[in-house]
Order: structure tokens, then C-alpha cells, then sequence
């Protein structure tokens, strides 16, 4: 169930992310402008999901999961200008979004980094 959230989740992220990062590299929007404008569309996915019944921590995982998906570019290009494995980058940031999950929605952290890194391994392709 979880792999058909993604489904939904990824490319109702994607575009207006995209949109936003556009503005940002171009000068269009300042760091603080994205920076908001990205919380608020995460928060809009989030009532948007939870609007259709899916419980708080299922689709705060699945946001997660999309974000850093949808992250993989510039975690590749992290890792390579640190000399580091992409694995070890995007090992950091699958605890860290599993520590937020963790803290806002009470789940186990583990938990939470087990689910969203199965995601990321499923769509990340």
C-alpha cells in the first residue's frame, strides 16, 4: 500500500517542487522564500493525503520518502564532491528524515528509517 502512496505522492510533489527550484536557481526566489514555500507545500501534501484517509504517520513517511527521491540528484552531487559513496549521503539523510518522523508522529525511529528507506530503494531507480 505504502509503494501505491508513492505513486501518488511523488509526481504531486515533483511538479511544483521542480517549479520552485527553478525560480531558485534562476534568482527568481531567495533562500527563505524556498525555503517556506517548500514547508507549506509539504504541509499542503500532507492534509491533502490525510484529507483522503490516510493516517498522519503513513503519509508523513511517504513525504519523506518522495522528498528524498526526489533529492537523489543533489545527493549524488553531494556525495561525489565529498569523496563519499552515494550510500553513506543518502544513509545520513534517511536517519535524519526518520528522526523528524520519529519526533512528530511517535513512531520508533528505526521504524521510521526502515520504512522510508525502503521506499527510497523502491523509486529511487
Amino acid at each position: 500500500m505504502d509503494k501505491q502512496l508513492m505513486d501518488v505522492v511523488l509526481p504531486r510533489l515533483a511538479r511544483p517542487l521542480y517549479r520552485q527550484l527553478e525560480r531558485y536557481q534562476t534568482g527568481k526566489m531567495d533562500d527563505d522564500t524556498f525555503t517556506e514555500r517548500f514547508e507549506a507545500l509539504l504541509r499542503r501534501q500532507h492534509a491533502w493525503l490525510e484529507k483522503r484517509g490516510i493516517p498522519a504517520q503513513r503519509a508523513a513517511i511517504a513525504i519523506h520518502a518522495a522528498v528524498l527521491v526526489l533529492s537523489l540528484p543533489g545527493l549524488r552531487a553531494e556525495a561525489a564532491e565529498a569523496n563519499l559513496p552515494l550510500e553513506v549521503v543518502e544513509h545520513k539523510a534517511v536517519r535524519e528524515a526518520a528522526a523528524d518522523v520519529a519526533a512528530n508522529y511517535g513512531i520508533p525511529e528505526p521504524r521510521a528509517a526502515q520504512a522510508i528507506s525502503s521506499l527510497v530503494a523502491h523509486y529511487g531507480n
